[in-house]
């Protein structure tokens, strides 16, 4: 929005507009911006949140006896919402479809679990909104990013395609016109892009890369719909989901730029995309919005999210990753998301076998999500995993998962190279 704004400036002659054409620029002022606006607003909702008591929902008891989250208010994704959207608009280029890929996804999955904690706290209904409607939500989601993905003109990439090798240096050629492809980077393997076209080979040559787009559009809503609950099942401990998203973002945007960056993609022997330049000042923005949430979320934590935030925030990170072609690589980056997501498919899936075989069902963990299980005392429930001997302390289990989650970002990242 202030692009146009500066350019026109800078048409006048007035001296310093010229710098919002840069990218770094663009994106370091939508971070402090997003960052600031969080905090700054963050007062205020959280106020207002209390005065009409939106969210009183006590859980664990702190170490001195007190019931630390009592009171807290919960919805407050919507400060996470604003100081994402409002920086985004401000410093993105609005004609970038990226940009409003990236912007539908923040605003449809906002809304989905907005409802979902307006039903838990307006209406008293613990189950909130229908499983089944947050799965239409987010397959609707999938859709509109795998479609758009498939059918605009301005989603094109340069295919690494050649390798030369020289005494001295490796030099990556790349093809001289934009394409559309259903390609994707493969960790650890070089000058190899898997496409998804691949996997419908055995058709006719004339179908294949139509079948490409439609096995694309079906990963596209896999995808975007398990990172988006396993965003949503971490979110249990104060600062847990918002710092782990922090360090996520933080990953994606030296994504967005190398990606955007000819010489830095040839470097890494990646794809090069036009246009993700805007990816990367959108996620500078994400990263900053919950940064500053953080400020809040904090043990012991003023505001919790709720469902307004933690779906978005997956499904976000989700989006992007398939906007850059990197989304074989969420395995890593979403690491402690994808762990937390098995051990509750494995515990349900246990206690009911163990039910139905013996009539006495067992837990595999004390309590899933993973990160409730090392927050237990032990031997409060019955369990097959007994360890932990002792139990952690909630800031802990957050800085620990924190320290994880970084260690998976930066071996994604070093696997580009390691080819």
């Amino acid at each position: 929005m202030l692009i146009p704004l500066f350019e026109w400036f800078d048409k006048l002659g007035i001296s310093g507009t010229g710098v919002m054409q840069y990218v770094t620029f663009r994106a370091l002022l939508a971070f402090i911006f997003a960052l600031i606006l969080a905090t700054l607003v963050g007062n205020k909702i959280i106020d207002y949140l209390r005065h009409h008591q939106i969210g009183d929902m006590p859980r664990d008891i702190g170490v001195d006896g007190f019931d630390l989250k009592k009171g807290t208010p919960t919805m407050g994704g919507v400060i996470i919402f604003i100081a994402i959207v409002v920086p985004a608009l401000l410093f993105c280029d609005l004609t970038n479809v990226y940009v409003w890929l990236m912007l539908a996804t923040t605003v449809i999955l906002t809304s989905l679990g907005f409802l979902d904690d307006y039903i838990k706290v307006f209406r008293k209904n613990k189950e909130g909104l229908s499983g089944k409607w947050k799965i239409v939500g987010q397959i609707a989601v999938g859709l509109i990013l795998g479609l758009t993905l498939y059918l605009d003109s301005d989603v094109v990439i340069r295919e690494n395609v050649e390798t030369v090798q020289t005494e001295e240096i490796t030099q990556i050629n790349y093809s001289q016109h934009d394409i559309k492809s259903t390609q994707t980077t493969i960790p650890f393997v070089k000058n190899n892009n898997f496409d998804y076209k691949w996997l419908a080979s055995a058709l006719p040559d004339d179908w294949q890369q139509t079948a490409g787009w439609i096995i694309f559009i079906i990963v596209v809503i896999f995808i975007v719909t398990g990172t988006s609950n396993g965003s949503n099942l971490t979110d249990g401990l104060d600062g847990l989901t918002a710092g782990i998203c922090a360090i996520i973002g933080l990953g994606l945007m030296i994504l967005a730029y190398v990606s955007s960056h000819i010489e830095f993609a040839s470097y890494l022997n990646i794809m090069y995309i036009p246009g993700a330049q805007e990816v990367f000042i959108y996620m500078a923005a994400f990263t900053g919005a919950c940064m500053g949430f953080l400020w809040f979320n904090g043990y012991p934590a003023r505001v919790f999210m709720g469902d307004t935030g933690s779906l978005m925030l997956g499904g976000l990170i989700a989006t992007v990753a398939i906007i850059l072609h990197k989304e074989i690589m969420l395995i890593l980056f979403c690491g402690v998301f994808l762990v937390e997501s098995i051990s509750v498919m494995m515990q349900r899936g246990y206690y009911k076998y163990s039910r139905r075989r013996t009539g006495n069902p067992v837990r595999i963990f004390r309590r899933a999500p993973l990160h409730h299980h090392f927050q237990m005392e032990p031997g409060s429930v019955e369990s097959l995993i007994k360890r932990p001997s002792h139990k952690w302390h909630e800031q802990t289990i957050v800085l620990r998962f924190w320290l994880i989650t970084v260690l998976l970002c930066a071996f994604a990242i070093i696997t580009l190279k390691i080819r």
